[in-house]
């Protein structure tokens, strides 16, 4: 089999995306960062970041009926197109000093709308460029140019809008460009031969792909693991930075912890083929369950100190390989004609979760304490590996060569 780096359409694909998820990255510095320059007020730039994450949440099952239904390349490109267009009008009207709140605030809507449909299209996309048995090793190479371009973007953000506001506007507006050119560049189709004849409505689509995830007994195991764990580790993450800043720690300070959380999950990233090889998909799944459940209540003893991140990082190292098993066998064993909504149903219960955990987060530190904050956390976790440990779905996975669905 063709090893994967020499996979030129993946390799296209990989390449454009970590050069636009970088761009992403920088923006998503520079947005509030521009919010406080044109109105002062930090709830506003609060509410900006708000919106964007309301509108994305809004977006992500209806984009994964789109990703089943349009053609997955020229979704994809069309994209690219109006968030180039709209982050390069921004930058524009930053560099005449005509960039108002309205403005910002519909430059964060569209990119958290089209990065809702493209993202969905192209997980989607995956499994039609890339063999079965290297859907894994696929998604543990995506997972570390999220991980990689998440600690490199916010710097280098915050290093150019220094120099002038509208750099960040203008080097995302480039990176859209630049993956409209791997996009375009890749010669196989992103999808089957979509069947002729009358197709469902938009509705109808939408709960044929929530049947087939609440039908499956893996994926609902998957639904159950993943939930309880983005909430377990954002409401970990919060709990921390907010105790610390209750303690008067400098802000650079506060920052080093989602550097060494980030940290752990770009060198788990980098691990995560070598893992796959040397572990079953079960074992990895049960050890990040069991690990996240250890190293949480470890961090709960340190919540007064930027020491407390270090746990977190560690429970998150087995993180990027879990995905990488857990996704590249979602990929394998769903029916292409699926993929868009199958993905879009379990990122709207992981996100939904994930939304919920800084106020949770927020309630249990007033309550009681830290300590007892991230211990529930913790607790939260335990109930995904429980289910990684006694649900058959996830002891029965069979090989890749196996299990791919014929889609």
């Amino acid at each position: 089999m063709t090893p994967l780096w020499r996979n030129r359409e993946f390799t296209l694909l990989w390449t454009s995306q970590s050069l636009s998820d970088l761009g992403g990255a920088i923006a998503m510095l520079a947005i509030p960062l521009l919010v406080l320059e044109v109105t002062g007020s930090p709830v506003k730039a609060g509410a900006v970041g708000t919106a964007a994450q309301v509108a994305k949440l809004i977006c992500r099952l209806p984009s994964g009926v789109l990703a089943d239904r349009l053609n997955r390349r020229r979704a994809m490109l069309t994209c690219d197109v109006i968030r180039l267009l709209a982050f390069a009008g921004l930058a524009v009207a930053v560099a005449l000093n005509r960039a108002g709140l309205a403005a910002i605030v519909v430059v964060a809507i569209v990119d958290a709308i089209c990065g809702s449909l493209f993202n969905t299209t192209e997980h989607a996309s995956l499994r039609s460029i890339v063999p079965a048995t290297q859907l894994p090793d696929a998604v543990a190479r995506n997972e570390a140019r999220s991980y990689g371009t998440s600690l490199a973007g916010p710097p280098i953000g915050g290093l150019l809008f220094g120099l002038a506001p509208a750099l960040p506007f203008l080097g995302n507006a480039v990176s859209y460009l630049a993956s409209l050119i791997g996009v375009a560049l890749i010669r196989k189709p992103l999808q089957s031969p979509v069947p002729a004849g009358d197709q469902p409505g938009h509705a109808a689509a939408l709960l044929e792909g929530i049947r087939f995830v609440f039908g499956n007994p893996f994926l609902r195991a998957v639904l159950l693991i993943a939930a309880p764990l983005n909430f377990a580790l954002f409401g970990s993450i919060f709990t921390i930075i907010v105790t610390l800043q209750s303690h008067d720690v400098p802000p650079g300070v506060i920052g080093l912890t989602e550097t060494i959380v980030g940290a752990g999950g770009l060198i788990g990233a980098l691990a995560a083929p070598f893992l796959l090889r040397r572990l079953s998909f079960a074992a990895l799944i049960r050890g990040l369950g069991w690990a996240a459940t250890v190293f949480l209540a470890l961090s709960a003893l340190l919540t007064m100190s930027v020491a407390a991140a270090a746990p977190v990082a560690l429970a998150i190292f087995v993180g990027p390989a879990c995905n990488a098993a857990l996704f590249g066998y979602q990929a394998a064993i769903t029916p292409d004609r699926l993929q868009g909504r199958v993905l879009s149903v379990i990122f709207m219960v992981a996100m939904s979760a994930a939304a919920a955990a800084p106020l949770l987060a927020g309630v249990f530190v007033t309550l009681w304490n830290p300590t007892v904050s991230v211990l529930l956390f913790a607790t939260a976790v335990s109930s995904s590996a429980l289910v990684a440990t006694f649900s058959p779905a996830i002891r029965e996975m069979r090989p890749l060569e196996e299990s791919s669905a014929v889609g």
